[in-house]
């Protein structure tokens, strides 16, 4: 862990280091002091380089030695929780939700989906505007409005009696996508190309903790009149909206951090004006079209492609009888796979993965988790396999083994959202380009899951390869990761050549 992490928890922004002028060819760490005088043939290497995968970036002018501002972090990793939150807070009762409204039992699953994927398409739909809005208006509002309207929108959510208001409050939800895309700015914006791996890692975490506490909150507090008939059975809303009160939680949460944001948290914005430029403004496409920008966006896409196919899948493989295809699990042994999951998650985002990328770099880290995840979707169907000979012992060594250290894949989320900012070519195009890739990333978590759970049943319905065929296709182009990872820029391989230099040096 870098030194400037733990050595304090100054609040201040970093302001740019004014020794540093701006330019079209401020290389990517001109604000690293230490860095060595190079021989002419090392300049002449590193002008090539930048000519093929461009010069600036978001952290040319950034005091790499400034503190991580930790409550501002903080802030910012609370807000994180919201989204989370109020998207799988809705989890645990959806279904019968749906089916109270009086759909037949056979559609529910079609429906409860359906729902699920408008949310997912409308954030799609809005994301670049909020990711303009913030780049133009500002972080800090962006964020609490759309806070805010995440609130009233699970709210009304948990009160709807129709399919129809549950689909529209759900698209209205959808609406105020503007935290992940706000949120992911001003983290960096707080950090510094040797506190960002740090601060992502606390991002990561809460991301993963507010799934949790979201499907907590939903499971616990869901038909309240039923579960606690001496207090909330004495109130008749809520025997009339048995949804209602895990609705209102969620939006309390959301209320909350809405208001601490507004009050608490401190602007970014004029980072970003203070590192213009003075070029003209790019447009979305030439945004794309900027060295780099899409081979990242390629990566980023090709590894959520599979963090969603797997998320989608898992609960239902180890719900599945194992006769045809899946581990039989009841629901309390599937909440302990999820939550040992979601332990070893955390381990490996804020124990290992900050002086992992220190070390070695963004790319690096992307290519571990590229050669670990096929032997970590493996396991599933080997496991199904050591089921169907009744050989038990061996399956929970190793699928316990296999599910806390292939846990570490989960490195990978942060790794791309690294590239996407050490890619980014400005810092006035950073809230529009995390838009592009989060746009993208919520239209692929509108469609995946249905394709990769549709996959699945078929190949369980029609015992094809004794019903491992989503697992074996998606071992198949887990495979491929290794090879699209040769497309990922020098310049988003997170390669601290300042650090090195000093270690070297001292050495």
């Amino acid at each position: 862990m870098a030194s400037s992490i733990s050595s304090s928890s100054g609040e201040n922004h970093h302001q740019p280091n004014p020794s540093v002028k701006a330019s079209e060819i401020t290389p990517l760490l001109a604000a690293v002091p230490t860095a060595p005088i190079l021989g002419e043939e090392e300049e002449e290497e590193e002008a090539e380089e930048e000519e093929e995968h461009g010069t600036g970036g978001v952290f040319d002018e950034y005091d790499e030695d400034a503190a991580l501002p930790k409550w501002q972090i903080f802030l910012l990793c609370l807000a994180r929780l919201v989204e989370p939150v109020g998207f799988f807070g809705i989890v645990p009762y959806i279904n019968q939700m749906v089916e109270d409204t009086g759909v037949l039992p056979t559609n529910v699953g079609f429906y409860s989906g359906l729902i699920e994927s408008l949310f997912s398409a409308t954030s799609m739909c809005v994301m670049v505007f909020w990711g303009r809005a913030a780049d133009r208006v500002g972080r800090k509002p962006i964020l609490a409005l759309s806070m805010f309207g995440i609130a009233i929108a699970t709210a009304l959510f948990g009160m709807s009696r129709t399919i129809w208001q549950m689909i529209i409050f759900r698209c209205f939800g959808g609406l105020f996508a503007g935290t992940s895309v706000t949120i992911r700015a001003m983290i960096t914006e707080n950090s510094t190309k040797k506190t960002q791996a740090q601060a992502f890692s606390y991002f990561a975490f809460s991301g993963n903790l507010g799934i949790l506490l979201g499907t907590i909150i939903g499971g616990s507090f869901e038909s309240p009149a039923t579960k606690f008939p001496s207090t909330f059975g004495r109130v008749q809303f809520f025997h009339d909206y048995p949804y209602a009160f895990p609705g209102f939680v969620v939006s309390f949460v959301g209320l909350v951090t809405a208001l601490l944001s507004t009050f608490s948290l401190k602007e970014t914005l004029h980072l970003a004006q203070a590192n213009k430029s003075g070029a003209a403004r790019m447009t979305s496409w030439q945004l794309m079209k900027a060295p780099g920008v899409k081979e990242v966006i390629t990566v980023n896409n090709y590894v959520f492609f599979l963090a969603f196919s797997y998320t989608a899948v898992n609960p239902v493989f180890l719900y599945t009888a194992v006769n045809i295809g899946g581990a039989g699990f009841a629901p309390g042994h599937i909440a302990l796979f999820l939550g040992i999951a979601g332990i070893s998650q955390a381990f490996w985002l804020l124990v290992c993965f900050p002086p992992l990328h220190r070390r070695f770099g963004t790319g690096f880290v992307l290519r571990i988790c590229a050669a670990a995840w096929p032997f970590f979707f493996l396991v599933l169907p080997v496991g199904n396999l050591l089921l169907r000979y009744d050989l038990r012992i061996f399956f929970w060594i190793l699928s316990l083994t296999v599910l806390v250290v292939g846990s570490g894949v989960a490195m990978a989320f942060i790794a791309c959202q690294l590239a996407v900012n050490d890619i980014a070519p400005s810092h006035e195009t950073l809230g529009e380009l995390n838009a592009i890739v989060l746009a993208l990333s919520c239209g692929m978590r509108a469609i995946v899951p249905a394709i990769s759970t549709s996959l699945f049943t078929i190949g369980v319905k029609y015992h094809i390869l004794g019903g491992q065929l989503f697992w074996i296709i998606l071992i198949c182009i887990a495979s491929g990761l290794w090879f699209v990872l040769k497309i990922l820029p020098a310049k988003a391989e997170g390669i601290q050549r300042g650090d090195n230099t000093d270690e070297d040096e001292q050495a």
